[in-house]
């Protein structure tokens, strides 16, 4: 057996990856309503587009068993850490080294830690998001307390690799019963979150962010990324081994992404006065709606311009969620801090602005950076 040779990409579910471009632009709003709403949670716009990651989780759960299960007995485990770091790192990097340079242009009134922070701590911070490692708030550089200070989104993507770490090491091996077991215990961890039952007496000091799903991207928020990873990508791992799939015979793209679009969008159930019915919502779009939209994913074709588009939105993606943010907070959000007093319509002419310069940001990195890095990479590690 020849475990250094570099296995080729199994056929791709186009529907799957047309739903993560719809999820990543959602992202994209749900950011740029952050900025001009002042994160109100309960009034932003695109109101629980953060359910977008637990979206992806279940997606890259899916993926994941879909692409390597079988794969095992011709694949080492260091050739899969491989796979993966030539997968997602080299955008990792760039987006990091991006995030420098534009929110330290942005610092100011938006960010005033970051103008005054010592040449070494940002140097630190740069080195350590380039290797993918979490920083406390001792090292922040920005003021917002995150593990990836020149990369917010990158919060995301520690769980993502410890997803994957757990997969390689452990979950893999683990039957269909025994990864069950783990859905139904990580389903009562969503629900002690998302219903702030508290049991274990972890979330006590969450106030405006109770009864939602809110949080990860700072180290002491750990148990929070951790109970957003568990379910939703050991319950994608599941799904794939079972095999059911939800046929749509026609529009299967156009339905699926219509119940994530509602789902994402939602505007903010109970407000203030019921927040427990915000939780009840939170809990079934991660608990039912996101599986069964990937069923339909997964289970339903598409061909034509539909499946062109499918593609297009795969490709831009992962570059669209990993870049946008430094432009997002540190382009725009310098502006806006700066132009107060905008009308509706000059805030979203500003909006329709950024969106598509971080649209075009995040092709060109994908065909100037991420593409032919990866390509370079196979070549030098398999």
């Amino acid at each position: 057996m020849n475990v250094s040779t570099y296995l080729p990409a199994k056929p791709r579910y186009d529907i799957l990856d047309g739903l993560r471009g719809v999820a990543a632009f959602l992202v994209l709003f749900y950011h740029c309503c952050e900025i001009t709403s002042g994160a109100d949670p309960v009034h932003m716009n695109i109101n629980h587009g953060y359910l977008a990651v637990d979206f992806f989780f279940i997606l890259s759960g899916y993926v994941i068993s879909y692409a390597y299960d079988d794969r095992w007995t011709k694949m080492s485990l260091w050739n899969f850490c491989k796979r993966r770091l030539v997968r997602l790192h080299p955008l990792i990097i760039f987006s990091t080294l991006m995030g420098a340079c534009l929110l330290y242009l942005g610092a100011g009134d938006f960010f005033p830690g970051i103008s005054g922070a010592p040449a070494w701590k940002v140097l630190l911070t740069i080195v350590a998001g380039c290797l993918m490692i979490p920083l406390g708030k001792n090292f922040d550089v920005r003021g917002w307390s995150e593990v990836s200070p020149l990369n917010g989104n990158a919060w995301s993507l520690y769980y993502e690799y410890l997803a994957n770490i757990l997969y390689a090491l452990f979950i893999r091996r683990f039957g269909k019963f025994a990864l069950g077991l783990l859905v139904v215990l990580s389903a009562f961890l969503t629900l002690n979150l998302t219903l702030n039952l508290d049991v274990f007496g972890f979330w006590s000091e969450r106030t405006a962010q109770a009864y939602t799903v809110i949080g990860g991207w700072e180290l002491d928020q750990w148990l929070i990324g951790i109970t957003r990873l568990f379910y939703p990508f050991f319950c994608g791992l599941l799904l794939a081994r079972i095999g059911r799939k939800i046929k749509i015979r026609h529009g299967g793209f156009l339905w699926a992404s219509l119940i994530l679009l509602v789902a994402l969008a939602f505007p903010r159930v109970g407000g203030v006065d019921n927040m427990l019915l915000n939780g009840i919502y939170e809990s079934v779009c991660i608990l039912f709606v996101f599986p069964v939209v990937v069923l339909m994913g997964a289970g339903s074709t598409v061909s034509g311009q539909t499946a062109a588009a499918c593609k297009w939105l795969g490709e831009i993606s992962y570059p669209l969620y990993v870049t946008h943010y430094a432009i997002v907070y540190g382009v725009f959000g310098a502006w806006m801090s700066a132009h107060r007093n905008l009308d509706t319509d000059q805030i979203i002419l500003a909006n329709a602005g950024i969106c598509l310069f971080s649209v075009f940001v995040a092709w060109a990195s994908y065909r100037l950076v991420d593409v032919p890095l990866r390509e370079w990479l196979r070549r030098k590690c398999f």
